[in-house]
């Protein structure tokens, strides 16, 4: 068994869609980043990819790449699901924490969970996902940018 550990955070910026765990939250602001900026898959992703030591997604997914500008993140977490199991593993559970003062999280995380289970083709109750404020401390406290952490478990 491996654990692996995940933190990814974007500034929120205007003239961008919120995009977390693969649903559009209707908000003011987005999150700015080369793809979609979804800090929630992206934290997700460095999960996994750390426990089966993979790198990161800047390896395997670098902003640099105009193949991947503007690309939907589920899309991506399919690829690394694919890399998880060609490396031999298998999801045994995810617990993941968005941080973020607005827009309220509680609403969206059940699509959330049910995106991130279609794209990792595992059991929805494998997945838990929940949400805090930094209550006005901090860049995400000031409603600057939103972060996210995962921890999963791979055997």
């Amino acid at each position: 068994m491996r654990i692996g550990m995940g933190y990814d955070v974007h500034k929120l910026v205007e003239n961008r869609k919120l995009i977390l765990g693969g649903v559009q939250i209707p908000h003011v602001k987005g999150l700015l980043g080369h793809s979609d900026a979804d800090v929630l898959i992206h934290a997700i992703m460095d999960s996994l990819l750390g426990a089966a030591a993979l790198g990161d997604i800047g390896k395997h997914f670098p902003d640099t790449d105009n193949n991947f500008k503007g690309i939907s993140s589920v899309l991506l977490l399919e690829k690394v699901k694919k890399l998880i199991n060609d490396a031999g593993y298998k999801i045994i559970n995810i617990d993941a924490t968005i941080i973020a003062e607005k827009p309220k999280m509680a609403p969206h995380i059940e699509n959330m969970k049910k995106n991130i289970s279609k794209a990792l083709n595992i059991n929805i109750n494998q997945i838990n996902i929940k949400a805090t404020t930094e209550e006005g401390l901090n860049f995400t406290g000031k409603e600057e940018g939103i972060s996210a952490q995962s921890i999963c478990l791979i055997n």
